[in-house]
């Protein structure tokens, strides 16, 4: 059975580095199209949904969030102030920088450490295995497909080898 940690940390890499993947190639269908990038980056599916750089901003918070809770660190402050590829790119970057930090060793026993998080005043309980599992990776997942779903519905060459990335 894999350790709190393979399961963790190399999935939350690797689906972040698609992601920047993603947008690398949004961008350059952008500049090949000449679409304002802002047009692209403020896409949405639905009206009540987050645009795009609203679901990035949420997959890097899950990923940071979890790598920090999981390995019991603090959790990164980021802004939330990206409007460009290129800031969203460095939050990317960022991100995969800090949950590379964490070592096998600090996730040792984490799967029963008891984690709260507040969500809209309410408090959400878990184990630390049951908020990795139930949690965070269908969080991110969910808005890494959704990013992917934006930039298809706006004509963004992408297939399913672009989210899920080279085989390792």
């Amino acid at each position: 059975m894999p350790s709190m940690f393979e399961t963790t940390i190399p999935p939350l890499k690797r689906t972040l580095s698609n992601l920047a993947n993603l947008l690398k190639k949004a961008e350059e269908h952008a500049d090949a199209k000449n679409i304002e990038h802002s047009v692209l980056l403020n896409s949405r599916l639905y009206p009540d949904m987050y645009p795009l750089i609203r679901q990035v901003q949420i997959a890097t918070d899950m990923s940071k969030g979890a790598a920090a809770r999981l390995a019991g660190l603090e959790i990164p402050k980021y802004e939330d102030t990206e409007t460009t590829f290129g800031e969203l790119y460095a939050r990317i970057a960022k991100t995969i920088a800090f949950i590379e930090t964490i070592s096998p060793a600090q996730m040792e026993g984490c799967e029963t450490r008891d984690i709260t998080i507040t969500i809209r005043k309410i408090d959400l309980n878990f184990t630390g295995q049951s908020y990795l599992l139930t949690w965070v990776l269908p969080n991110v997942y969910f808005h890494v497909t959704t990013a992917y779903n934006i930039l298809r519905h706006n004509g963004v060459e992408l297939g399913k080898p672009d989210f899920l990335g080279p085989r390792k």
